[in-house]
């Protein structure tokens, strides 16, 4: 019997929507039936998602859409590209999908990228829906309304924020997941708790064994409380201006890694997982952040069976790939750092503590 555990809302003004998470929600959800009803619905995934869940969101739709299309993607982050993308808009103009069409999003963050960002821009906007089938998704990609795809020279660079109309998130699609999908995704709920609220992390720390064995009620309750620290700063602040921007703790580090040892070389949570360390590194060695948080939070990342050390580049290679960074300033790269844990910042640093802290955490020191 479905069951939402958990609602969530993110209040953005006329732009707003829930949040649900629960249990069985992708055979049965009256919320995403009331957005599908009467209208074509395109559901975008990939080829690895579509034979797991595709046929179970196909039954639950055909009743409500008027006209029902899957467009399956080739999987990974080596396409999140423009062919990629213009097989979604080839499938919704080769079956005349109109203004009022829905894009329904099943699968990871790739695949919601990529459905947002075609939703966003056919035919100047239309509505979409996020179903995210990864961990990774249900706590961060899925909300807050970032789409893109990767340009060869930086990561998600050529996007657009559009707002879905509701995220979905079936706790029993992670049962699916191989332990490295997994532990990607406990890389942003780690990430929520050291930027946020200390209290989340112990939490996070507790619960591990619980969490990587993909028991519902832990997993749940974790990623209600992701979602309500991200719905927080996307609230106030949609567009990244300001304060949306600590959510990219460990991201210029992850981002550099994931472009400078190609896509799909390292999950994404993988490069965060090594990039929140390499951030906590250099705010020890910026007098911002004391050793036993350091230590504490390198021990975290571990614990989720994330990768804590970092690819032993010179330094020109790492400040070449965090040039690109979408917070870099004038080829300037801007960090999220922490002042204690719960306390992020983002700031320029020195380039001394900055090349100290490649040397140490590509060796295992930090």
């Amino acid at each position: 019997m479905p069951k939402t555990l958990h609602e969530i809302d993110v209040s953005l003004g006329e732009r707003s929507y829930p949040i649900l998470i629960g249990e069985g929600l992708l055979d049965d959800c009256p919320a995403l039936l009331a957005h599908a009803r009467g209208r074509q619905v395109a559901i975008v995934t990939n080829e690895t998602v579509a034979p797991l869940f595709e046929p179970r969101l196909r039954r639950a739709l055909a009743g409500a859409a008027s006209a029902l299309v899957t467009v399956a993607l080739p999987d990974g982050e080596a396409h999140k590209d423009w062919p990629s993308l213009n097989r979604i808009f080839d499938a919704l103009l080769a079956d005349r999908f109109d203004r009022n069409c829905l894009i329904v999003a099943l699968g990871g963050g790739v695949v919601g990228d990529m459905a947002g960002f075609a939703a966003a821009t056919y035919q100047r906007g239309v509505d979409f829906v996020q179903v995210p089938t990864t961990l990774l998704a249900q706590v961060d990609s899925s909300v807050g309304g970032k789409t893109a795809i990767n340009h060869p020279l930086g990561k998600n660079m050529i996007g657009a924020f559009h707002q879905p109309r509701l995220v979905l998130a079936d706790v029993t699609t992670l049962r699916s997941l191989p332990q490295r999908e997994l532990s990607a995704g406990l890389a942003e709920m780690l990430k929520h708790g050291a930027i946020a609220d200390p209290a989340y992390l112990g939490e996070l720390e507790r619960d591990m064994a619980a969490l990587l064995g993909c028991e519902p009620a832990p997993m749940a309750a974790a990623i209600a409380r992701s979602c309500e620290i991200k719905a927080e700063v996307v609230a106030a602040d949609e567009r990244e201006a300001d304060r949306r921007a600590i959510l990219n703790f460990g991201h210029t580090f992850g981002h550099a890694i994931e472009a400078g040892m190609g896509y799909g070389a390292w999950l994404h949570g993988e490069a965060v997982g090594a990039g929140m360390i390499m951030a906590a590194e250099l705010s020890r060695r910026l007098g911002m952040l004391d050793a036993a948080a350091c230590g504490r939070l390198r021990e975290a990342v571990a614990s989720a069976r994330l990768p804590v050390s970092a690819p032993r580049w010179p330094a020109e290679r790492w400040l070449e790939l965090m040039s690109v960074d979408k917070k870099a300033e004038q080829g300037t790269p801007k960090f999220v750092l922490l002042d204690g844990l719960g306390k992020a910042v983002v700031r320029k640093v020195p380039e001394a503590p900055l090349r100290e802290t490649f040397e140490a955490c590509a060796a295992g020191d930090a």
